[in-house]
């Protein structure tokens, strides 16, 4: 399976106006000559993950970046900043993922990052196909609810 990263944008506009593009990363996962070929965004890699990460017991909730969570406050939003904490970056087929979480008191947080670096890869390697190289977890808070 041939993997190559492309950018692709989208504008809307009138004839004679400039036209505003939102870049995503996307990567071919599958080619045919009979139909064409299939891409898949970043940010669908990253809510793989993020809903990966949820399953796992003692997860509280993925926290929102600050960037992201500013972002929405204020009506805007960039495609590179996830507003669910997870960022993944899809270079040659290869996947790295960075994912900042808030674990419920009481359970050990070694074991929970562990946890959610094995579910992470292997839902995303599952759904998609592509090899995930790094799943970097960063507990930012604990839930004492």
């Amino acid at each position: 399976m041939a993997a190559k990263t492309s950018s692709r944008g989208t504008g809307a506009g009138k004839a004679g106006t400039a036209r505003k593009k939102t870049e995503k990363s996307t990567v071919v996962l599958r080619t045919s000559e009979n139909i064409g070929e299939v891409f898949i965004a970043d940010d669908v890699v990253a809510n793989i993950a993020a809903l990966a990460a949820q399953e796992v017991e003692g997860v509280s909730s993925v926290a929102p970046s600050a960037t992201g969570e500013m972002m929405n406050k204020v009506g805007l939003r960039n495609a590179s900043t996830s507003s669910k904490g997870v960022k993944a970056e899809i270079l040659g087929g290869v996947v790295r993922i960075g994912i900042a979480l808030v674990v419920k008191y009481g359970y050990p947080v070694p074991s929970i990052g562990q946890q959610v670096q094995a579910k992470v890869q292997n839902a995303v390697e599952n759904m998609t196909g592509l090899k995930v190289n790094d799943v970097n977890v960063r507990v930012i808070g604990v839930d004492v609810n």
